[in-house]
């Protein structure tokens, strides 16, 4: 069995948000869910803190999930500038994923631009459940969110889809079925599509079938106890390639990006398979080594 101290680990799931911005249903949430959200608070205001906890975290590089969602989180687009500005402290480390509502965009393409080109953001996120639509509503009249897409795949960058529930007040678990993402993995063929939690609890044999049937589609293990890992994807050996680690820290639940590594590690899969998903397909998907 692999010890925890002699693998890289690449994190493609993390959350150091702007808390503050949270709606106060999202933020009683949160905060019931961490005593020590005080902490939390201090390391989204200061990297270098967040880097020392990776650091005894024993985590190389983490992506830092950030999206736009005034609705149900309260989140507005000043999370792509907070990303961006954050992750200039360790850009080797960390990796700022953004987003845009397609709502309230009006000119997503030059939006898109400013995102990549100027903010530097690496992974684009959309989140069904909180801004409450279907990841293939732009074949219903949602354009803007069909030029997302359009722009992400121009410029060679991951779409992150959250898939599966949300507990949060006013997410509807409706938009979280992954199969929305067949439409979008036929319709831009060349765009890298991560299904966020393997559409967990409900629909995790879909995203299988879409993981097979896709290559441009991937998917990380966030949200998922590592223990139970392999009762939700049992043939996850055949999904080597296409598996990120992540732990979704400090989501509800979540207590320990190590603890997961470590139960991660003790999981019936090959050496090579659990190399693959803790660092390797990360760095493959993302930088292409």
């Amino acid at each position: 069995m692999t010890s925890a101290t002699e693998i890289r680990v690449f994190d493609a799931h993390v959350h150091i948000q702007p808390w503050r911005m949270l709606k106060p249903g999202a933020y009683e949430t949160f905060k019931k869910s961490h005593p020590d959200f005080e902490q939390l608070l201090e390391w989204a205001d200061d990297p270098r803190k967040f880097l020392a906890f990776l650091d005894r975290e024993r985590i190389e590089r983490v992506a830092l999930i950030n999206y736009v969602s005034p609705d149900v989180m309260g989140f507005t687009d000043e999370v792509n500038e907070f990303v961006s500005r954050y992750c200039q402290a360790a850009p080797d480390r960390l990796i700022p994923c953004g987003s845009l509502h397609p709502r309230y965009t009006q000119d997503p393409a030059r939006q898109m631009d400013y995102l990549i080109d100027d903010l530097k953001i690496k992974i684009i996120k959309i989140h069904p459940p909180h801004q409450l639509f279907y990841a293939n509503d732009y074949l219903h009249g949602l354009e803007a969110l069909g030029m997302i897409y359009e722009k992400a795949q121009e410029y060679g960058i991951p779409v992150l889809v959250h898939t599966g529930t949300s507990i949060f007040p006013g997410a509807r678990a409706k938009y979280g079925d992954p199969l929305a993402l067949d439409d979008v993995a036929l319709d831009f063929p060349k765009l890298k599509i991560i299904l966020a939690h393997g559409g967990r609890p409900f629909w995790t044999e879909e995203s299988f079938f879409l993981l097979r049937r896709h290559s441009n589609l991937y998917f990380d293990i966030s949200s998922i106890p590592p223990q139970n890992l392999l009762k939700y994807f049992p043939r996850l050996e055949e999904l080597a390639d296409k598996t990120l680690f992540g732990s979704d820290w400090p989501g509800p639940g979540v207590k320990s990006i190590r603890a997961n590594v470590e139960k991660f590690l003790e999981l019936a899969l090959s050496e090579e398979t659990k190399h693959k998903i803790l660092y390797d397909n990360a760095m493959k998907l993302f930088f292409g080594v």
